[in-house]
């Protein structure tokens, strides 16, 4: 059962919530803005929890009572999750059917009915605009979760009907401490996880969780060692690999980052100690040797380019080629 007690790193959101329980001030409606897998579901499944449980223990849900049982679940029939068909759109129907035309219907069992918006950033204006009506004139038993990682895509009369709550970035030491203690990750694995995540607690619980992760970045590797001896066509091609993967193309050019942000830290002060790749010292000292601090700089800005790129759904072909030509050239 997801507990309070184990949001990690986010004071001021879970502060906030646990004021809002304990001082009976419960919002209709909240966006929780942060980074993709940053943890915003786990702090809205565990508010809803605590808001719907029926034994709750000062804050806490009590994870024993009949509620807890089904929100743990998923099956709290008074915890909705909003549904789309269509993966990148969230529609004005998908807003007036499952929100709309249900919070005029009370709670089933529960004192309160409460919608969970993930992705909330993918509504169009029109289903932004429909759920408008229901935050201007919501019912009393009615909370509204939007979950988003842009809440600059939201309406200015969206945001000025919610409580917006911004997701941190969780320091480095916490989240190593949060790897090694509770998911028992060792030391080393640990480091690259919390390096790779970069304050985001959920990235670094998936990437610990992930075989694919590690299969990954034995690839990447591989791909950095060898590189100057492929064709562009070759590492496009290995580069592709990663569609075989569930993997995020974003998570991999992470991966290239940190080894070239390793390389300049190398360079700088000739201390292994400090790189997240140490084990591959030797490889990591060559590209410092070999490339100039503007050239290690041009390509970590290449990489941050590409990201960009993708998401702006330019060609990925196009985009990986530019990026490695610049990777060659430095």
């Amino acid at each position: 059962m997801s507990r309070f007690k184990d949001i990690i790193g986010q004071e001021q959101i879970r502060e906030h919530l646990e004021n809002a329980i304990r001082l009976s001030k419960v919002s209709h409606a909240y966006i929780i803005n942060g980074e993709r897998s940053s943890g915003k579901e786990f702090i809205a499944k565990t508010f809803a929890a605590a808001l719907q449980c029926e034994n709750r223990q000062d804050v806490e849900p009590c994870g024993e009572c009949h509620s807890c049982k089904q929100a743990k679940t998923g099956n709290q029939p008074d915890i909705i999750f909003l549904t789309h068909e269509k993966p990148n759109t969230i529609s004005v129907d998908d807003i007036r059917a499952q929100i709309n035309n249900d919070v005029a219907i009370k709670p089933y069992s529960s004192p309160r009915k409460i919608y969970i918006v993930n992705d909330a950033e993918k509504m169009t204006v029109q289903a932004q605009n429909a759920l408008l009506k229901t935050l201007e004139e919501p019912p009393e038993y009615a909370v509204i979760i939007l979950l988003t990682d842009n809440a600059n895509a939201l309406l200015s009369t969206i945001l000025s009907r919610c409580v917006l709550l911004n997701m941190k970035p969780v320091k480095d030491e916490q989240i190593k401490k949060y790897l090694m203690e509770t998911m028992e990750i060792p030391d080393y694995k640990a480091e690259v996880c919390v390096a790779f995540a970069r304050g985001n607690v959920g990235k670094a619980r998936l990437l610990a969780n992930s075989e694919e992760f590690d299969k990954v970045k034995e690839e990447a590797l591989s791909l950095l060692k060898n590189i100057n001896d492929m064709e562009i066509n070759e590492i496009v091609a290995a580069i592709k690999k990663i569609n075989d993967y569930k993997f995020d193309v974003n998570d991999y050019l992470d991966i290239l980052s940190i080894w070239y942000r390793d390389a300049l830290l190398f360079k700088a002060t000739h201390d292994a100690n400090h790189l997240i790749f140490r084990e591959e010292i030797q490889y990591i000292r060559k590209v410092a040797d070999k490339s100039t601090y503007e050239g290690i700089e041009l390509i970590i800005e290449a990489l941050e380019k590409s990201k960009q790129r993708l998401k702006a759904n330019v060609n990925f072909d196009l985009t990986m080629e530019l990026l490695l030509l610049t990777i060659k050239e430095n």
